[in-house]
């Protein structure tokens, strides 16, 4: 089953569950995907939904540390019940410890060993995490790593 058969049926799922608030969050999800696939002119294939999938969890949590500044706890907890429903749908997030090792293998491919070749190693690790980690913790991580 293709990932957006999934969101379909998992759709179909929560109305007939009356789970509202998840089915709203897949059709926001399933909104995300048409829209892109009616700007691109064609259809997308699991890995480009994943890359919109992922998008939307780094928007949320994005809006999470406004709504934070905000002081707006109900709009924070409502904002991570969605991120948990979307990672549904995303692979196995890495751990740090798995991120390090592809960082520090990358560098040595790339030949980055300080801070100047940041973006050298940023541009050959982003695409082995695609929807798979954070960019903001991968930047971190490339940075704790270039710095020593």
């Amino acid at each position: 089953m293709s990932l957006k058969e999934r969101l379909q049926q998992d759709w179909k799922d929560a109305l007939k569950g009356k789970e509202k608030f998840k089915a709203n969050v897949i059709s926001m999800a399933k909104a995300a995907v048409l829209h892109a696939e009616k700007t691109d002119g064609s259809s997308l294939d699991d890995e480009q939904i994943v890359e919109i999938l992922a998008k939307e969890v780094k928007q949320r949590k994005d809006a999470i540390e406004e709504f934070k500044k905000g002081n707006r706890q109900d709009l924070v907890d409502d904002t991570e019940k969605e991120i948990q429903i979307l990672m549904n749908y995303l692979p196995q997030q890495l751990t740090q410890e798995e991120i390090f090792k592809i960082i520090k293998a990358s560098a040595d491919e790339v030949g980055a060993n300080s801070i100047k070749d940041m973006g050298k190693l940023m541009s050959a690790v982003m695409p082995k995490f695609k929807g798979r980690a954070d960019g903001k913790l991968v930047n971190k991580i490339v940075k704790e790593y270039l710095s020593r």
